[in-house]
């Protein structure tokens, strides 16, 4: 009878909790069994086959014994194919194969040739491991640069099954994985440039204002206007992620499995963009099994971007009241729950109608009144509330269109944004993210702003909700300015950001 133990971890939201492999080996007559316990899923239950076939095919063999492996604690549910190779190791280990290997944590998916392939979490195990005073990984060789990422950790990259037991039995013989960076200050900026889009000077301030205070925007106008086109410059102009921030970003993808293939930290701010056919649980998280996280969690630091608004089903549109209020997703299910973060800047552009030409001087609209109100319905009055900045996107007429730019491009925008942005680091928060407690004092109006305020409140038939965004852009709007206090002229300019709405919906 042989005992043998190697270690392994399992993702649990975004984190991950260390698990013990205990292989045990025993003689039972004829048979020649291969039972695994504690809570596996199917994916966890199919590596016997490709454990044994890794085992023949790499030279070892496999024993004439019945195999039973206990992945503990067994409350905790284990899934993927990440196990395969601490379960071959620890075979091999029962087989008096390999010395001591508890003080390794192992993970890894085997082809049936031996040869390992990359797994999904590894930065979040990592980062357990470190937490629990496990020092040394062995990772395949694709996870290797995410694995890196934290410090104090010797990383073997793996590429082939042999490889992974030469490590455990004469570690003296490889050199761990340099680690990576600490620091993701590089300034990486995104490629497309303002500069190049022409007209639409008002759209580009409303981004600017977004960008500054991170804020929510909702771009409405005919098709080809230049919304998607606005849309896509915007990450542009935000600031560099934070080293924290791109270690949670990066965590977020790890465990979604949408990390690029060899990539270590996540430096550019992610900016997602679902198409309007997407699932409840593919926009929120979710699914089979351990829930996992959906586009607002992927877009967590960066934009999320709904194109075609009211083409999204609206069950699926009021799912995002909650994150866009709390800034984070919470999934429960019978067996567990979990919580995703989920602070992202939400950008949506819509037509303002099913033609898409309400409105517009040129064309001609062919929808009834009936169609537009059904068009519109389908975005309630509340996710509009949670949505600090309505601008209008006009068709760019053909002289602005042929004409030259206008000389604001991303460069000097996203100077304005960061120096904006530093004002607000000192105060703790973004100005989308302003405390109850502390609106009235950061954002305190003289006479003629309360005044400015009083009447579009009144005149607008505004909520309390959008009251506060409207104080909220007009903080940014006086730090874009360099201003103290918020003046009644930055009152004036963020009404306009909340007038549009009214305009359609009444």
């Amino acid at each position: 009878m042989a005992l043998f133990r190697t270690r392994s971890a399992a993702i649990h939201g975004i984190d991950a909790h260390l698990v013990d492999v205990e292989v045990d080996m025993y003689s039972s007559g004829s048979a020649r069994d291969f039972v695994t316990v504690g809570m596996p899923d199917t994916a966890v239950k199919e590596s016997r086959e490709r454990i044994k076939s890794a085992l023949i095919n790499s030279g070892f063999g496999y024993p004439n014994k019945s195999v039973t492996i206990n992945l503990a604690p067994a409350n905790v549910r284990k899934e993927g194919a990440g196990f395969d190779l601490p379960m071959a190791l620890g075979i091999l280990g029962a087989m008096g194969l390999l010395r001591r290997a508890d003080e390794l944590l192992i993970v890894g998916e085997l082809s049936l040739d031996g040869s390992v392939r990359g797994v999904r979490g590894v930065l979040p195990i990592a980062i357990s491991s470190r937490t629990h005073g496990i020092r040394k990984l062995i990772v395949p060789r694709d996870n290797a640069a995410e694995a890196a990422v934290v410090e104090g950790l010797e990383i073997y990259a793996v590429e082939h099954l042999s490889q992974a037991v030469d490590v455990v039995n004469q570690p003296e013989r490889f050199q761990p994985v340099p680690p990576a960076l600490a620091e993701s200050g590089d300034r990486v900026f995104h490629e497309l440039d303002f500069a190049e889009v022409r007209g639409q000077t008002a759209a580009k301030r409303a981004l600017e204002i977004a960008a500054a205070g991170a804020h929510n925007v909702l771009m409405i106008g005919p098709p080809g206007s230049g919304k998607t086109m606005l849309a896509r410059r915007l990450p542009g102009i935000l600031p560099p992620l934070t080293f924290d921030e791109a270690l949670e970003t990066t965590k977020i993808h790890s465990v979604a499995g949408a990390l690029p293939k060899g990539c270590g930290l996540v430096r550019q701010r992610p900016f997602r963009s679902p198409h309007h056919t997407v699932s409840p649980a593919g926009l929120i998280g979710g699914g089979t099994g351990i829930p996992r996280p959906g586009e607002v969690s992927l877009a967590h630091n960066g934009v999320l971007f709904l194109d075609e608004l009211p083409e999204f089903p609206r069950n699926v549109l009021e799912l995002l009241r909650q994150p866009l209020e709390d800034g984070f997703v919470t999934i429960a299910r019978s067996q567990t729950t979990l919580v995703f973060p989920a602070r992202f800047m939400l950008v949506a552009a819509m037509n303002p109608c099913p033609c898409g030409f309400f409105g517009d001087p040129m064309r001609e609209c062919r929808c009834t009144g009936a169609m537009i109100q059904r068009y519109l319905s389908k975005i309630s009055g509340p996710l509009l509330d949670r949505i600090d900045i309505h601008v209008e996107v006009p068709a760019v007429a053909f002289r602005e269109l042929r004409g030259p730019s206008d000389g604001i491009g991303s460069a000097e925008m996203r100077e304005r944004v960061l120096r904006a942005r530093e004002i607000q680091r000192r105060r703790g928060f973004y100005n989308s993210q302003i405390p109850q407690r502390l609106l009235r004092e950061l954002c305190a109006l003289d006479e003629a702003g309360e005044r400015a305020l009083e009447m579009a409140v009144r005149r607008l038939g505004l909520s309390a909700r959008a009251h506060d965004r409207i104080l909220k852009v007009a903080r940014t709007i006086a730090d874009l300015a360099g201003s103290e206090r918020v003046q009644a002229k930055h009152i004036a300019e963020a009404v306009q950001y909340r007038s549009l709405d009214r305009n359609y919906w009444s």
